[in-house]
């Protein structure tokens, strides 16, 4: 096969503050049409700069040298006027995450009328019809009734799959996915995978996909580049990358999955929670008077119990309920039924007790970098909780947080760094310090590994295990991920649509799923 891209001895720089940084260090590999080739590596190896640099998408500060060709002609110094008719034309890109990169003020009609008008000058009907098609294309159902939606009226997969409309609005011959299955469901992530394996195939593109997911690349790539610090260490097909890998880092890389089963609870451990027939719905209110005219049923009536020391797993996809759920037992939304707290009702509890209980209910996110403030450094974030709770005020606050970074794997040295300055594993890190500083006893962990690298992965469940082991903690986990969901649970719970479809202890449920919808995630996750 022919390469449409050539990428040849590509070398990127970056300049900041009068330093120079290497990114990408002579890499060199080619996309031919009807052929996908995944870039894999860890956060920082070179990746997507890789890719951006392919279209000169790396703003003033990059310095790029070698050679990229698209379809023999070079793109390294080429005029922005060609570059303009390339990008989005020839080459197209869809990212990781689908909200940051459409208009939240748009609708989704506007914005792929817009590709449109800019690369095919196609307006009014001919424009919608053409979108329609692509809607239909990328397996959006009902599609006409979702032009005039906004992107936050659609969820993860529908945002995603309206990307690659976007990304194939001009037929492009080349399409470059960024990690575009990362933050998705395990079905919806089998979907896109399926649908961007049959447009490659009807369309004849070359796809260039970058992730750091062995698993997707097993399921979807024809060859592959294996990359460690701005370096390609390892090439070849991708069935003899998997069943022969000759480097040392491709070996790490594909030994590093989630494994092992959590320290057994003790018999005697007290219930830290239990809920009885809890529920949330939210009314959906009309007209001038707001009247009730029905319910979205987020979580209908459900029983859970929790040990310390216990961990329950909580696996369902997108809209299922599962952080809904999580959030009403903390009391950080309202629901009806029961739920106790080390045998207290915390529906008689005012708001002013239920302040007290927050240092032994925490709850970390999915995404540390989000959550983590911009402006505080590491220690104020972790110290934060002891001032507002007035714990263990004998000591001083910098001697608490240094002990609990240790306790995390974090050099008490950095304390006074700011969040941009860490790893994406580091910050995960600083978010499970800020809640472990305040000793909880319950901890909601909603999706903790969702957007790290595999290998940092490993880490942060080898943390979270010997942290409930050392203190006892009861955790909530909730995931998509169900290697990390097995490795982390005692007990499982499979939400559908706010209903609890299957629950049981770890190892029979994977092994024996009885309900036909677990079966169907454990399908797709392999």
């Amino acid at each position: 096969m022919s390469a449409v891209l050539e990428v040849r001895d590509l070398r990127v720089s970056f300049r900041q503050d009068g330093k120079i940084t290497e990114a990408v260090k002579g890499v060199s590999f080619s996309v031919a049409r009807g052929e996908t080739v995944a870039l894999v590596g860890e956060s920082g190896s070179g990746k997507s700069v890789s890719a951006l640099s392919t279209v000169s998408l790396l703003g003033d500060s990059a310095i790029v040298e070698g050679s990229v060709t698209y379809d023999g002609v070079e793109m390294v110094g080429a005029s922005e006027k060609h570059l303009m008719q390339v990008r989005g034309n020839d080459i197209s890109f869809i990212f990781q995450e689908p909200m940051t990169s459409l208009n939240p003020l748009h609708t989704i009609e506007k914005q792929l009328a817009e590709s449109l008008a800019l690369h095919q000058g196609l307006q009014g009907q001919a424009a919608r019809g053409r979108i329609l098609e692509l809607m239909q294309k990328v397996g959006i159902r009902d599609a006409e009734s979702r032009l005039s939606a906004y992107p936050h009226e659609l969820s993860g997969g529908q945002r995603q799959r309206v990307m690659i409309a976007m990304a194939l609005a001009n037929k492009p011959e080349v399409l470059i996915a960024d990690e575009p299955t990362t933050a998705l469901d395990v079905t919806i992530q089998a979907q896109i995978l399926e649908l961007l394996a049959e447009l490659k195939k009807s369309e004849g593109m070359g796809l260039l996909f970058i992730t750091h997911d062995l698993n997707v690349v097993r399921r979807i790539a024809d060859r592959v580049c294996v990359m460690k610090g701005g370096e390609i260490v390892e090439e070849g097909p991708a069935a003899a990358v998997f069943d022969n890998p000759q480097h040392a880092y491709t070996q790490k890389l594909l030994a590093a999955e989630p494994s092992g089963i959590p320290e057994p609870v003790a018999a005697d451990a007290p219930e830290m929670i239990r809920t009885r027939d809890l529920k949330v719905w939210f009314p959906i209110q009309k007209g001038l008077l707001k009247r009730t005219v029905g319910h979205v049923k987020a979580v209908n009536p459900t029983s859970i119990s929790v040990r310390a020391g216990e961990t329950l797993g909580i696996v369902g996809e997108s809209g299922s309920g599962k952080t809904t759920m999580a959030l009403a037992i903390m009391r950080l939304i309202a629901s009806e039924g029961e739920v106790r707290f080390c045998g207290d009702d915390l529906r008689q509890w005012s708001t002013g007790e239920l302040r007290s209980l927050r240092k032994d209910m925490q709850i970390v996110f999915q995404d540390p970098f989000g959550s983590l403030s911009p402006r505080m450094t590491c220690a104020q974030i972790i110290a934060e909780g002891l001032a507002i709770h007035r714990v263990d005020q004998h000591r001083a606050p910098r001697e608490l947080v240094a002990e609990v970074m240790v306790e995390v794997g974090l050099d008490p040295a950095t304390m006074d760094r700011y969040p941009h300055e860490f790893s994406g594993g580091q910050r995960q890190r600083i978010a499970i310090a800020r809640a472990m500083v305040l000793r909880p006893k319950l901890v909601v962990l909603d999706e903790p590994t969702s957007a790290l690298d595999m290998t940092v992965q490993v880490q942060i469940v080898e943390l979270l295990r010997d942290l409930q082991k050392r203190y006892g903690l009861a955790y909530l986990f909730i995931s998509h991920d169900l290697n990390v969901v097995r490795a982390m649970s005692h007990q499982v719970v499979v939400m559908k649509q706010g209903d609890i479809v299957e629950a049981g202890a770890a190892e029979a449920l994977f092994e024996h799923p009885k309900e036909a919808y677990t079966r169907e995630l454990l399908a797709a996750a392999r």
